[in-house]
């Protein structure tokens, strides 16, 4: 009897397809994330058995509407979005001046009572663009960003990107972000 001595081969021509295939499927089915999205902590529940309605004096909101032709209005007048944030830094912390070179007269007189009372009242119209929600929402964030900003190197001497957890907490304690959102309703 004779033996062949031929060792059994394995057909690698089809193993690149297979690994292809599989590289795809992997890139494909893998998920990246670069969505960065809003930071806004939202308020906490009532508890049960506890009244947590508080009197708001209505000189501490900042109504701020967009209607449905993406018009951005504070106490009912249309507003170009660049002047918001001045506008809402004013409101917001007036240093006792009540004055706004970018006002136009416009709620500069009326400024919130304190950082800590000033309300940002946002609405939005059901034909809102995202755009113009996300621009509105980008230019109070950057008021809130100058005021913390202006107040650490008031206080600390030190840029907020400098500061320690501690300080950054009594940054954002002195001017925290209290913003409501809403739909208009018809």
């Amino acid at each position: 009897m004779r033996h062949s001595k031929l060792v059994p081969e394995v057909n690698a021509g089809s193993m690149a397809d297979i690994a292809f295939l599989l590289l795809i499927f992997f890139l494909v089915t893998a998920t990246i994330s670069s969505d960065h999205g809003i930071n806004r902590m939202l308020p906490r529940e009532c508890p049960p058995g506890m009244d947590c309605k508080s009197n708001i004096n209505e000189r501490n909101i900042l109504r701020i509407i967009i209607n449905n032709n993406d018009e951005v209005m504070i106490e009912n007048e249309v507003i170009p979005i660049e002047k918001l944030k001045d506008l809402t830094k004013v409101f917001i912390d007036n240093n006792g001046t009540g004055h706004c070179e970018y006002c136009n007269g416009l709620k500069s007189s009326n400024s919130s009572d304190n950082p800590k009372e000033a309300i940002v009242s946002l609405q939005n119209g059901k034909q809102t663009t995202y755009k113009t929600f996300i621009a509105v929402q980008n230019e109070l964030t950057k008021a809130y960003y100058e005021l913390r900003q202006t107040y650490s190197l008031n206080v600390f001497n030190k840029s907020s990107d400098k500061l320690t957890k501690e300080e950054i907490k009594k940054v954002k304690d002195a001017y925290p972000i209290i913003l409501s959102e809403a739909e208009i309703k018809d």
